[in-house]
């Protein structure tokens, strides 16, 4: 039988600008399968630009399994994007771990959430205000690790080392915003070591 996972998020967790086998979550699989465990290909909910409402929203609109062995969740960068403070972020980051710990068969160990990449070290924000940036998406992260570890869910900073990875264009995509498959890389080493100890 193979596991199953369910990617939740945005932008990130579909890759954008590089092929689909580049993204972390088929990164992830492929990482395990190389361990030994038997991994289904990745079902991804999830699209460039989307906040966390626009997140809801669809997943409303989806079909699912029963359940999952995995779930990842995302989510966040474009409510940041376009000016919503923290407070606001967080009710409906909130509902959808609700969500995923519903998907993992209400297993809060099962959901990983993962940290937002701070995309104002990038190229594609060289004039915009940089440190503001920095402090607001501090501030997603340090919600978004408070809120999954009052509930039993695993939390992964990629943000440290992605702020300066961004610096190397070899870690970005061609748009200079997005990551590139050798940091997804990263991500899903990471990931696959969590899923790995859950799982084997």
């Amino acid at each position: 039988m193979n596991f199953s996972y369910l990617a939740l998020g945005d932008s990130y967790s579909i890759g954008e600008q590089v092929p689909i086998q580049d993204s972390f979550p088929y990164q992830t699989t492929q990482l395990l399968r190389k361990k030994g465990i038997p991994m289904a290909a990745p079902e991804i909910v999830a699209q460039t630009g989307w906040t966390t409402d626009e997140l809801l929203l669809q997943i409303e609109k989806n079909s699912f399994l029963p359940s999952y062995d995995i779930v990842t969740l995302l989510i966040g960068v474009n409510n940041q994007y376009r000016g919503r403070t923290t407070d606001n972020f967080e009710p409906g980051f909130n509902s959808l771990l609700q969500k995923a710990i519903a998907f993992a068969g209400g297993n809060p160990q099962k959901v990983f959430v993962l940290s937002i990449p701070d995309w104002g070290v990038t190229p594609f924000a060289a004039e915009r205000n940089n440190a503001s940036i920095a402090l607001e998406i501090d501030g997603y992260n340090t919600a978004c690790n408070s809120i999954s570890g009052s509930i039993g869910c695993n939390y992964i900073d990629i943000t440290t080392s992605q702020r300066l990875d961004a610096l190397d264009d070899s870690f970005l995509a061609a748009d200079k915003l997005h990551p590139s498959g050798k940091e997804y890389a990263k991500w899903a080493k990471l990931l696959a070591d969590q899923i790995w100890m859950l799982l084997k």
